[in-house]
């Protein structure tokens, strides 16, 4: 009889990896239905769900996220989002090794992180780059891609996100996959007018932003302004909390000055429907991880709907 199990499950587990395309290009045969109905949606049943970044595990290093994948089946969060800022983490093989050890504790891949846009005279490495994140975001089964910007007046400056963004907005409306792009504190995207230029440049349902709340403050920028002009463009939230405004330095929820819940209940007032990302990175005290970011789903849990 354990034979048989064993053998049943083995069957299943490769039916989920095919399913899910690993080691074959595009996925969008496999969830082209539930990802394709709005350009904000979760899934079929759900309009707000949190989710957890591989960075509060992680840190900034390159731990192909064996920390993640040890801490997060721990906690109640299901949807997770990969920094894959590493090469090993974006070839065949690594996509593989993500999808299998999503399946093994039932986690869900939302969303793949790159590094940043920018280049100096020449973006072609860049917009490559750029779509194999998107490719790799629909071999895992999700639509979003999410970066930042080099740091201020770096690799080309906010003109070259422009030029990049430009470039990949046909390819994210064909791939149906959107495009997100965080404000960081002292980076090329930073500020509402940075933002202003790009979206003046570019008009797709598929290219928005990421709102970072506690960057935003770092950078001395009033969250509610932020969500007042550009709540139809704001596709996914990153909750945090800043120690004070004009610092970007990661505390523990309640302990700074981002007003999270402000911004989320502003943003389920315009119709918001996405994710709710917790992204407190890095880790703030290894011996009460896993405390610090159950309290932080507690927290959040209620705009789940």
């Amino acid at each position: 009889m354990k034979q048989v199990d064993l053998q049943d499950s083995t069957h299943d587990r490769r039916n989920f990896l095919k399913k899910a395309g690993l080691g074959v290009a595009g996925l969008a045969s496999f969830q082209a239905a539930s990802l394709a109905n709005s350009r904000h949606s979760t899934s079929q049943s759900k309009k707000v769900e949190l989710a957890i970044a591989t960075i509060t595990c992680d840190g900034f290093g390159d731990e192909n996220f064996e920390k993640a994948f040890q801490v997060i089946p721990q906690l109640p969060f299901k949807n997770v989002e990969f920094n894959c800022w590493y090469g090993r983490n974006l070839t065949p093989s690594g996509i593989g090794s993500i999808q299998q050890r999503c399946y093994e504790h039932g986690l869900t891949p939302i969303c793949v992180q790159g590094s940043s846009f920018g280049a100096e005279g020449n973006i072609v490495k860049d917009v490559a780059h750029k779509l194999w994140l998107m490719e790799a975001a629909k071999k895992l089964g999700c639509r979003r891609v999410k970066c930042t910007g080099a740091g201020r007046g770096k690799a080309g400056g906010p003109e070259a996100v422009v030029e990049i963004v430009r470039e990949l907005a046909p390819a994210a409306e064909e791939m149906d996959v959107l495009l997100l792009l965080e404000n960081h504190a002292n980076n090329n995207i930073e500020f509402m007018e940075d933002y202003e230029k790009i979206f003046d440049a570019i008009n797709s349902t598929h290219v928005g932003m990421c709102m970072d709340n506690a960057h935003f403050n770092g950078s001395n920028v009033g969250l509610m302004e932020v969500v007042d002009k550009f709540h139809e463009k704001i596709l996914h939230i990153d909750i945090k909390d800043t120690e004070k405004m004009g610092v970007h330095k990661v505390v523990n929820f309640g302990e700074g000055v981002t007003d999270n819940d402000g911004v989320i209940q502003k943003m389920l007032d315009h119709g918001y429907e996405g994710y709710l990302l917790v992204e407190m990175a890095p880790p703030l005290n290894e011996t009460t991880l896993v405390k610090d970011l159950t309290r932080a789903y507690q927290l959040f849990e209620k705009y789940q709907s």
